[in-house]
């Protein structure tokens, strides 16, 4: 394989996970649920490795990280919404996790607006966040496809989904008013 080759495979990887998000949402709601699991497994899985091939290849770019948060976002947020809608989480839950991602969609808008475009970067607790949703929906399509996940787990993990997201949500919105004020 070539330079410039492998260094588009992480965003091919990125692109894979984005393509999976249609076919997740079709295969939950149509109550295919053993496949819907192993889809967003693969897709789950692909959001650690595409950014640890970028920096292994030393192909890390804007469009890369722009492209991974986009990706992440229509994962997550798609598969909330129709987890809530079948009933699977609870709607507050899906409430939350959706404003944020729109609170934080409509920051980096505003921010990119006022020519002050912030750096494409999740903060740790953002991080955190991401791992616990996709725990949480991989849990809840282990459970209802598979069948090997007791439910206990998942009421501790809808917990820790809502502290996450209002502590991911309230550090962005601290950052970004930090940098509006210059401080």
């Amino acid at each position: 394989m070539t330079r410039a080759l492998l260094g588009f495979l992480p965003n091919l990887i990125t692109l894979c996970r984005l393509l999976a998000v249609p076919l997740v949402v079709w295969l939950i709601l149509t109550g295919q649920w053993p496949v819907a699991f192993w889809v967003f497994f693969a897709a789950s899985i692909t959001d650690g490795l595409d950014g640890s091939l970028a920096r292994a290849l030393d192909a890390r770019s804007q469009v890369g990280a722009y492209l991974d948060a986009i990706a992440d976002k229509t994962l997550l947020v798609s598969v909330f919404i129709t987890l809530g809608q079948a009933g699977q989480i609870p709607l507050w839950l899906v409430i939350l996790v959706v404003s944020r991602d729109v609170l934080i969609v409509g920051g980096v808008l505003m921010l990119h607006t006022l020519d002050q475009a912030p750096a494409m970067g999740p903060l740790l607790i953002s991080k955190a966040n991401t791992v616990a949703q996709l725990v949480l929906a991989g849990v809840v399509l282990a459970d209802v496809g598979l069948g090997i996940v007791g439910g206990g787990v998942v009421p501790m993990l809808v917990w820790l989904v809502a502290a996450t997201t209002i502590a991911s949500g309230g550090a962005y919105l601290v950052g970004w008013g930090r940098g509006l004020i210059g401080r």
